[in-house]
């Protein structure tokens, strides 16, 4: 596996990247990570890794490079509350643009199988997949404990289902029955209103996990089947939308 970090530049601006690839120059689809709250740190580049090992291109983009391009929060009160704070000066026209440049970027790789890209995000970042499957160029899109799906953004922007009808790219979204952040109701509102959009989706929700558990520092990562099936789960999907 290769790996390195670079930039891709976003209306004149340097988004700070990490990549991760197989080996080799033969074209392979790609999954643009999307990080949680805390900014682009070592789990997300453990998710990228992961992407990579699945023999796919993964990039992990930093959609706060605007205004905190080094966030780097540890999992605490604090951490949430700062990365709370960073969340709140994104814009869905923003997301949009980073997702947009970072699609336009793959493509031009001779090791990325052109237009065969997706998207994979947590916490936060599960909301900004379901933000930015409104992009042409996109075969798929996974959102995994997105908290603001069904509510404003951080920045007061209207909830993103609001905007179910304009998705284009299919929805794998997973969810904790467990998630002290995101109520039972909140999934069935993101599922109602999907299928009153005829959209192509699938929800999955694991009743004894709570939120953040596929993250590395869960201790369902090691413990749990269900994270093991989330992974088999998005391997699948992935396969399926990029043939």
């Amino acid at each position: 596996m290769y790996s390195q970090s670079l930039t891709i530049t976003v209306d004149g601006n340097p988004m700070p990247c990490y990549l991760a690839r197989p080996d080799g120059d033969e074209p392979k689809p790609a999954v643009i990570v999307l990080q949680e709250i805390f900014g682009v740190n070592t789990e997300v580049k453990r998710i990228t890794d992961l992407v990579a090992s699945a023999g796919y291109v993964g990039l992990a983009i930093n959609y706060y490079h605007r205004t905190h391009p080094d966030l780097n929060e540890p999992y605490n009160e604090q951490g949430l509350q700062n990365g709370f704070a960073a969340a709140g000066a994104v814009t869905k026209a923003g997301l949009r643009s980073d997702v947009k440049a970072a699609i336009e970027w793959l493509n031009a790789q001779e090791y990325v199988h052109t237009n065969r890209i997706a998207t994979w995000g947590f916490c936060f970042g599960g909301t900004v997949a379901f933000v930015t499957a409104t992009l042409d160029g996109l075969c798929a899109a996974v959102s995994f404990y997105g908290g603001h799906i069904a509510q404003p953004l951080p920045d007061g922007e209207a909830a993103p289902i609001d905007e179910a009808a304009q998705i284009q790219a299919p929805l794998l979204l997973a969810f904790g029955g467990k998630d002290d952040y995101i109520p039972a109701e909140a999934v069935e509102k993101i599922r109602e209103a999907l299928t009153a959009a005829g959209k192509r989706f699938e929800i999955q929700v694991y009743p004894d996990q709570g939120h953040a558990f596929f993250r590395d520092s869960s201790d369902a990562l090691d413990s749990s089947k269900d994270v093991a099936d989330a992974w088999d789960l998005v391997q699948s999907f992935l396969t399926e939308h990029f043939k």
